[in-house]
């Protein structure tokens, strides 16, 4: 599969260009990034917030059934975090290819726009089945903008900084787990659930008009298909990557998504404690994509190959110390931060196996990751109305996070078994690097691998195809066979 550089796919007008590099004051690039970043604080907020308030909403929408049985009210009342989750899943591929000739700065600012119009419907719907259909509709736009806010923050901060540029746009919703959400869950159990949805919806009215007014332009793509865009869909490493995304985060959700009452009824503290224990999660999760954005930019692989582990260990340590409070403060914290250190991994990962389908594929991370959200509230919802009580879905968490390493491993070692078998039946001729910009040495010289994990990414592909006469897409449909 042919990495491709993380650049719009195609070449945005020169003024676009101008205004995006050295024409941007240092002031306007921290605002942009700022705005940027605020969209993500609000989603964070917004798909996060629910975890904490889950007993506030089940006893406002699902009275009887909370009087009568409160451990399946409870997990009823999951399936508003599993239908935020399906609407990111649906909105993220679909919106990603249906704007694909749109500007990435106008594009951006209409998800702002949607996500508004979402949040404020998830606090104003007065039935539990209209509170659900609100919460699909919410997490539409999740996924794009996330995609799109990726592309921006690495145009803005410059060539090699992709790791760092998925990280920025995370960084937002890091923090939102850090200071919004425990902030929204108190006010949300003094106030009500409907008031912290409320004020979410305000922090996207702030992004909307910091977008249009502070993140520099990108012009309009050229013309380029919706079947164009699809085609990222025939690679088996795009949905290998898919896969491990949706099946080892999972195990973090199947934890977090029942977290207040995990704090209740088995750490023993009060309700008003749940937003320090929030906080906890969060301050990881900051940490954890700060630390992951500066390892990915350098070695991709040797991140998932230290953070999988210690995620899985972070979990066995939940399960067996989350009895006392300061034990399931430690080892949520951990479990926040070993997870938030693997998302730019995968996310850079998923970037450069979707080629120039950029949008798409960065798209289709965060549709990955609310499968997981989805799949993670559900397991854990079942063993805990099954009656195994609320340590039961760490265990499942365990299971989960191993067999998302496990897929890790498969697929790295498929991909690396391809580049040898690929290097042994069509030998590389020297190339000579340094070739005028634009000839077709300089071209090959560009995919070179510039370190020993470079040889076994998809650029070692493309160096491959590009000397036996091959385009870049065959190289990519023989990936992962």
């Amino acid at each position: 599969m042919a990495t491709a550089p993380l650049r719009p796919s195609t070449r945005p007008s020169s003024a676009a260009r101008d205004e995006n590099s050295s024409a941007l004051t240092p002031a306007r690039r921290r605002l942009a990034l700022f705005a940027l970043a605020l969209g993500g604080f609000g989603i964070g907020c917004s798909e996060f917030v629910s975890m904490g308030l889950l007993p506030g909403i089940a006893h406002t929408l699902l009275p009887g059934l909370m009087a009568e049985a409160p451990e399946q009210g409870i997990a009823r009342a999951g399936l508003a975090i599993s239908a935020y989750a399906l609407g990111v899943v649906v909105g993220a591929p679909t919106v990603a290819v249906l704007a694909v000739r749109m500007s990435r700065t106008r594009l951006i600012a209409l998800l702002a726009v949607a996500l508004l119009v979402g949040t404020v419907l998830s606090a104003i719907m007065p039935t539990f089945d209209l509170t659900i259909l609100a919460r699909f509709v919410a997490g539409l736009p999740h996924g794009a903008y996330f995609g799109v806010a990726s592309l921006i923050a690495a145009s803005l901060m410059g060539p090699g900084s992709q790791g760092k540029g998925v990280a920025l746009a995370l960084s937002g919703l890091t923090i939102a787990n850090l200071l919004g959400v425990p902030l929204l869950t108190a006010f949300g159990q003094n106030l009500g659930w409907r008031i912290s949805y409320l004020l979410i919806a305000a922090v996207f009215a702030v992004t909307v008009v910091m977008l249009l007014t502070v993140v520099p332009h990108q012009g309009r793509p050229a013309e380029r298909s919706v079947v164009e865009e699809l085609s990222a869909f025939r690679s088996k490493q795009v949905w290998a990557v898919i896969g491990i995304g949706a099946v080892g985060f999972a195990g973090a959700f199947a934890v977090f998504s029942y977290i207040a009452e995990i704090s209740q009824q088995v750490a023993g503290t009060s309700a008003a404690f749940v937003p320090i224990v929030l906080a906890c999660a969060g301050l990881g999760m900051t940490l954890g994509n700060m630390v992951g954005g500066w390892a990915t930019d350098r070695s991709q692989n040797g991140t998932m190959f230290i953070g999988f582990p210690l995620y899985i260990a972070a979990l066995v340590a939940l399960f067996l110390f989350s009895g006392s409070p300061v034990g399931l403060m430690a080892t949520l914290f951990l479990v926040n931060l070993a997870n938030a250190m693997l998302g730019p991994a995968v996310q850079t990962w998923l970037i450069k196996a979707a080629g120039p389908s950029q949008v798409l594929g960065a798209s289709l991370n965060h549709a990955s990751f609310n499968v997981a959200n989805s799949l993670g509230a559900a397991l854990g919802g079942a063993v805990i109305a099954a009656g195994y009580g609320f340590r039961a879905p760490a265990v499942v968490a365990i299971v989960l996070a191993s067999t998302g390493f496990a897929m890790v491993l498969a697929a790295l070692g498929t991909k690396r078994a391809l580049a040898r078998r690929s290097a042994r039946v069509r030998p590389v001729p020297p190339v000579d690097v340094t070739a005028p910009a634009g000839t077709a040495d300089a071209s090959a010289a560009q995919d070179l691998p510039t370190s020993a994990e470079d040889a076994t990414t998809p650029s070692e592909e493309h160096r491959v195809a590009v000397a036996a006469g091959e385009s870049g897409r065959d190289a990519a449909d023989t990936t992962m066979r």
